[in-house]
């Protein structure tokens, strides 16, 4: 841990606010700021890149939150792989910390932001002298690795910049605007591509509809109808689970006849457990990609000219839109296996890592059942004890962490088998973003907004 805290106390830290509480105007600010860097940053290309690079990696931008070619190239990989590598090593026990502390918390904010530095430089090089991203003839790799170790830090203190001055977090905020930002291309994008029969169509779902028709393709059309129906499902979908909670009746045990219900979220866990389960998967079909680059690893990953999979274990795990094939007559049977691997992989994947997030942030029974006492809190008709809070707590929440990260994981699943734009785990995400912004509105800045605003948001 010696080299852990000197490195920490080398990198520069964004400082946090002196005030114990900012004004909405002042978030607000700071998250527009953020996210126009963002938006700028993905706008700078790398300088000496080749452009033949670029179209297999742009499957991965959404989860990443990247954009592959552009100083955002890395995204938010590296800050995401760092917290997987530590959810692991902390659910082992082989990483001891005490995250309910204030000093284990800080030590563990440490840890991560050292190892995502260490994530930023390996995977600077690896994209680029893995074949990933190759350089112009006289343009020395090292450029391109410099600007992408640039880009990377800067979306490290990006990220950090959010969390202590805006809304929510640098991660949430990135995921959801690119996801965003992809639903609109691949809605209204009039630009045209070429289908699988060789036919000329627009990207976008709309203009596509309106040009099938006139051709009177009547496959491509229902095709497009199909992205569009599941994307409205699956928000509808999204909404409802999100809005799904019970309720515990408390009481003030200084007050009589004085209580309150304390929910807790079906989603207990929220979207970590989607994000992490998401950057794994995508991590593992980067380097599929980029081993394959060097003519060897085929069983993790073989790939044709246009960068789509077709053999390894990359095949397995990669979500196929089922309702396009269907529709367009290119069906079989083995894709309802491929479905089923991958609806369980998420699933698992979003299973272990609730598990593991519950301990690192505080989550669980004997961590809430503390705070609910510290605010003299206790439950109607039984005496006042922690171990008793805790123990009722326990029933529901277990239940919750387990059902929750299922849940969470088969419908990120489902959601991208039917082909819903942005694909069906961005717009899992980036709805649950969006509500989670919303309740931290409504928490903390209800008395800072606009009167009719504040009824809005109040209903």
């Amino acid at each position: 841990m010696g080299f852990v805290d000197t490195i920490a106390n080398i990198i520069p830290e964004v400082r946090g606010p002196t005030e114990k509480r900012l004004s909405l105007k002042v978030k607000l600010q700071w998250t527009g700021i953020i996210l126009a860097a963002y938006f700028i940053l993905g706008l700078v290309p790398l300088y000496g890149l080749s452009e033949a690079a670029l179209s297999q990696f742009e499957f991965l931008s959404i989860i990443l939150g990247a954009s592959f070619g552009s100083l955002l190239t890395l995204g938010i990989g590296p800050i995401v792989t760092s917290s997987i590598v530590l959810q692991l090593l902390k659910g082992s026990g082989l990483l001891k910390l005490d995250t309910n502390s204030p000093e284990g918390r800080s030590k563990f904010q440490q840890i991560q932001k050292v190892l995502t530095l260490g994530f930023i430089l390996v995977e600077s090089f690896i994209f680029v002298y893995m074949g990933g991203l190759t350089a112009q003839v006289g343009i020395s790799p090292m450029i391109l690795v410099i600007q992408l170790i640039i880009g990377g830090i800067l979306v490290l203190f990006m990220d950090e910049t959010v969390q202590k001055w805006g809304i929510g977090s640098g991660i949430s905020l990135f995921i959801a605007a690119g996801v965003s930002r992809t639903m609109v291309t691949q809605l209204i994008n009039w630009l045209p591509a070429t289908n699988a029969l060789g036919d000329q169509y627009a990207i976008g779902a709309l203009p596509r509809m309106v040009q099938s028709l006139a051709a009177s393709d009547l496959a491509t059309f229902y095709a497009a109808l199909a992205g569009i129906l599941a994307t409205v499902v699956v928000f509808a979908i999204v909404v409802f689970a999100q809005g799904m909670k019970i309720e515990i009746p408390l009481s003030f045990g200084m007050v009589r006849g004085h209580g309150i219900r304390w929910p807790l979220n079906f989603f207990y866990t929220s979207n970590i457990p989607v994000i992490l389960t998401a950057a794994l998967l995508a991590n593992v079909q980067l380097f599929a990609r980029l081993l394959a680059n060097t003519g060897g690893f085929g069983w993790l990953g073989t790939f044709d000219a246009n960068g789509a999979a077709t053999g390894g274990l990359v095949t397995w795990l990669t979500g196929r839109n089922l309702l396009e094939h269907v529709i367009q007559g290119g069906f079989q049977p083995i894709f309802l296996l491929h479905a089923l691997v991958y609806i369980l992989f998420l699933a698992g994947g979003s299973l272990l890592f609730s598990l593991f997030w519950v301990q690192t942030a505080g989550l669980d029974a004997r961590s809430q059942a503390k705070n609910m006492m510290a605010s003299g809190l206790t439950i109607p008709g039984f005496r006042k004890d922690p171990r008793v809070l805790e123990l009722m707590l326990k029933k529901y929440i277990s239940p919750l962490t387990v059902m929750g990260g299922i849940s969470v994981g088969i419908l990120a699943a489902v959601a991208d088998l039917t082909g819903a734009f942005g694909t069906g785990t961005g717009i899992l995400l980036t709805v649950m973003i969006i509500y989670r912004f919303y309740e931290d509105l409504a928490k903390q800045h209800m008395m800072d907004l606009n009167p009719s605003m504040r009824k809005f948001i109040a209903k």
